[in-house]
């Protein structure tokens, strides 16, 4: 359970392209045939938030929530996470400010309110920290909203950046209980960034939750490459929302596809009975890109249109993506419609061979049966075919 396949998906950032004029997403499809399995046919679903300008980009009131406590006793877990926080306090703007909270042996404010001026005294609070005592995350992230409020910029990014191995202890604990401390400060307008890291007692559902309830978004840091990625290089997509509340329905038509599976979510039932799928984003980033794969079945009427690369696809899905305006309440809706060519997977654009690759190496980790005779090996030899190796993420997987 602990294999995502969309999370492994959407590590990647594959062949991002900004959408045109004014708009905010950009929504591009594909169909291919399915390498591993020549009857069915693969859909993806692609799309790219527009990136703000950074010289446009509002005031940061960001509030670092760090877990000190005994358990982040390792290399990888509070020391980690001392060089990630260093890595992004050396990106803040005058304009920002920083503040810190730790929960350990007690939860205490470390730093108050402090201007990305003076960077050096950030870095210095940073640096000091050590590990020791119980976990009692719910007083540390109440605290955390509580000077989240008290500092809080109007028209501003304001988010808290929780950090933890998940292994809270003392308090309320349980997933239920800590969604619903969230759940209850979410509505300040307030965005909860969780970063995981750690091994052994890591609660990954315990983080992942909260950052869905907080708003927010999730990374997980196990190299110092990693802080870099997820708090330098993608530093907009990690702090600055552009769109809230993302999620896209998929409609599909079934006198066009009689089955279909969204892949990452092996217990679809059949498209006859269900023929919608939600596809839930909560919040998007700046310069985002989200990518989703359905394996699908034709009916019987319409497989021989399938077959031939080349040949025109009937339009097999109707959807709706749907978002919010930070701060703004009004839901937008942007529809689209899916048909298009069919090419075979080797005549596939690159970035979405790759996409394949990962989803079947997902697959094969969960021991899908929807993969077949496909093996490892099989994996192995489509991953270097289909790589980018100008990318040092892929190059790495």
């Amino acid at each position: 359970d602990a294999v995502r396949i969309e999370e492994m998906l959407n590590y990647f950032s594959l062949d991002p392209r900004p959408p045109g004029g004014d708009s905010l997403f950009s929504l591009r499809t594909r169909m291919s045939t399915c390498p591993w399995n020549d009857r069915n046919r693969l859909l993806y679903l692609h799309v790219n938030a527009r990136k703000v300008d950074m010289d446009k980009v509002p005031p940061g009131n960001l509030v670092f929530l760090i877990d000190a406590s005994g358990s982040m006793d390792l290399p990888n877990r509070l020391p980690l996470l001392k060089t990630a926080f260093r890595k992004l306090v050396e990106n803040l703007r005058p304009i920002d400010t920083v503040s810190v909270v730790v929960y350990g042996d007690a939860p205490g404010i470390m730093l108050q309110p402090t201007s990305g001026v003076y960077k050096d005294s950030i870095i210095r609070v940073i640096n000091d920290l050590e590990a020791g005592g119980s976990t009692p995350g719910e007083a540390g992230i109440l605290q955390a909203y509580a000077l989240a409020k008290r500092s809080f910029i109007k028209g501003g990014n304001n988010r808290i950046i929780l950090a933890t191995d998940g292994d809270f202890n003392v308090g309320r604990h349980s997933e239920e209980e800590l969604e619903q401390i969230i759940l209850q400060q979410r509505q300040g307008g307030i965005y909860l960034t969780c970063l995981g890291v750690g091994m052994g007692n890591y609660k990954d559902s315990k983080i992942e939750i909260l950052a869905k309830k907080g708003n927010g978004n999730f990374a997980y840091i196990d190299t110092e490459q990693e802080a870099e990625k997820v708090l330098v290089k993608e530093l907009t997509q990690t702090l600055y929302t552009v769109a809230d509340d993302v999620y896209m329905q998929v409609r599909f038509h079934p006198d066009a596809v009689s089955d279909h599976r969204l892949i990452g979510f092996d217990n679809k039932v059949a498209a006859l009975s269900d023929s919608s799928k939600a596809l839930e984003g909560g919040e998007v980033g700046s310069g985002h890109s989200t990518m989703a794969i359905f394996e699908i079945i034709p009916t019987e009427a319409k497989a021989g249109e399938w077959t031939v690369t080349g040949n025109k696809a009937p339009e097999i899905a109707a959807g709706t993506l749907i978002y919010k305006m930070p701060g703004k309440p009004q839901p937008f809706r942007s529809e689209y419609r899916t048909g298009g060519d069919v090419v075979t997977f080797d005549k596939l654009e690159r970035p979405y061979q790759f996409a394949a690759t990962v989803a079947l190496y997902g697959c094969l980790l969960r021991n899908s049966p929807h993969v077949g005779v496909f093996s490892r090996e099989d994996m192995m030899l489509m991953a270097a075919q289909y790589h980018d190796p100008t990318d040092s993420l892929q190059e790495e997987y």
